[in-house]
């Protein structure tokens, strides 16, 4: 099979559509299948590095934090990836590569799949004077999208949920997205432990919670800071890995609520270090409610770190109260699930090994890649059915 993914971003970017398009890329490429894909370049020159073709944009990070947008007049690649001839298409973003897309879509008359990855009435404070308009609008503007693919893939049953409240008729799958955890099979050293705590200036003996994500609004880490700034226990750091937009205001809060001894921001990490990070900590913490796939939940719990997070529908499924974690809805449950999980060294283990079950059961690559595999063959065999209708009335018209 010849699929192409389209993405307005991609490496050297890295966020969680990022991975997930890179994981489903290489799953893919090993059951046989030729993929390329179609993304936008961070200059206003196209060219193609391998089986990646990046086209020319600009900028437009003041709609959205490092948001770009082409209007495409160089057709050399395109027409190239036609001659190529792919058999479907796998959109990842709404915007400027989907137009792409329907291009090529309908140039060659194949399916085009579409996961939507994000929840834009989390972002409305980006584009919109009022959260209602922006709401009405993000609704709009998703079923128009949507409305050109043959299946729609939903990361989880919220997005599932959304997605039919606005009206959307096209077929919906939900397919949590997957994530190659070896990386997060691998022990590291007592040495590089230590090394890793020296360097960021975390005390020998502190427990250590961590997120890790993008420092933007909607992460709603105010929330997590306040809370752990009234936790009245000595011996725990919280350790914030990820850079954003809202870094410096988040920072100055930290200097607000007097924790800055007890809050490292550690900044970008690597993909290729981030696992270590993951293994100094002991439990992951998030009260964010603008997931769609949470990738970084998942990198937790495959590290075997129990999750501490704000109640979402997002999370069904993902973290289970009391089996590889707990949900909390208020200061009270949060304090009060922290002490347990810091204090029961046996019921933390219980929900350490089941946080490394629940990711290795359900949100491997290799199964995700499967799943997508099956949205594929259903898609091009319906495209097929379609199109011999399509010759039969034809041949019946001309007689």
């Amino acid at each position: 099979m010849k699929i192409l993914i389209t993405t307005d971003c991609y490496l050297p970017v890295i966020n969680g559509v990022v991975t997930s398009i890179v994981n489903l890329k290489k799953e893919l490429q090993k059951s046989g299948h030729e993929v390329r894909v179609l993304t936008l370049s961070n200059k206003t020159k196209s060219y193609k590095n391998n089986d990646v073709t990046y086209i020319s944009s600009v900028s437009v990070g003041k709609i959205y934090p490092g948001a770009r947008f082409t209007i495409f007049k160089n057709y050399r690649y395109l027409k190239e990836i036609m001659e190529w001839g792919p058999d479907v298409i796998h959109s990842q973003c709404e915007f400027s590569t989907f137009r792409l897309a329907k291009q090529i879509a309908k140039r060659r008359r194949i399916p085009i799949i579409h996961t939507y990855h994000t929840v834009y009435e989390d972002y409305t404070h980006y584009f919109s004077p009022k959260q209602k308009w922006g709401e009405a609008m993000v609704a709009l503007f998703s079923k128009k999208v949507l409305k050109h693919t043959t299946y729609v893939i939903a990361p989880t049953e919220k997005v599932s949920k959304l997605l039919l409240s606005y009206g959307v008729k096209q077929p919906i799958t939900v397919i949590p997205t997957g994530i190659d955890l070896s990386t997060f099979q691998q022990s590291i050293s007592l040495h590089e432990s230590t090394g890793i705590r020296k360097q960021l200036h975390i005390p020998d003996k502190d427990r250590v919670l961590i997120f890790v994500g993008r420092l933007a609004k909607e992460k709603n880490l105010e929330e997590v800071l306040f809370y752990f700034s009234r936790i009245k226990r000595s011996n725990i750091s919280l350790l914030i890995v990820g850079d954003g937009p809202h870094r410096q205001f988040l920072e100055t809060y930290v200097k607000q609520l007097h924790i800055e001894d007890k809050v490292i921001f550690a900044g970008m990490v690597s993909p290729q270090h981030i696992a270590s990070y993951y293994q100094i900590a002991d439990i992951f913490i998030s009260a964010s409610n603008s997931e769609t796939q949470g990738l970084t939940y998942i990198e937790a719990l495959a590290s075997g770190l129990p999750a501490l997070c704000r109640r979402d529908p997002c999370l069904e499924n993902v973290i289970e109260n009391g089996v590889n974690g707990w949900l909390f809805d208020s200061f009270v449950e949060f304090a009060s699930y922290l002490e347990k999980m810091l204090l029961d060294r046996t019921a933390y283990k219980c929900l350490s090994n089941n946080a490394i079950r629940k990711a290795y059961e359900d949100f491997s690559s290799v199964a995700f890649a499967e799943s997508v595999e099956e949205i594929y063959c259903d898609a091009i065999s319906a495209n097929h059915r379609a199109k011999d209708r399509f010759y039969l009335n034809k041949s019946e018209f001309n007689q």
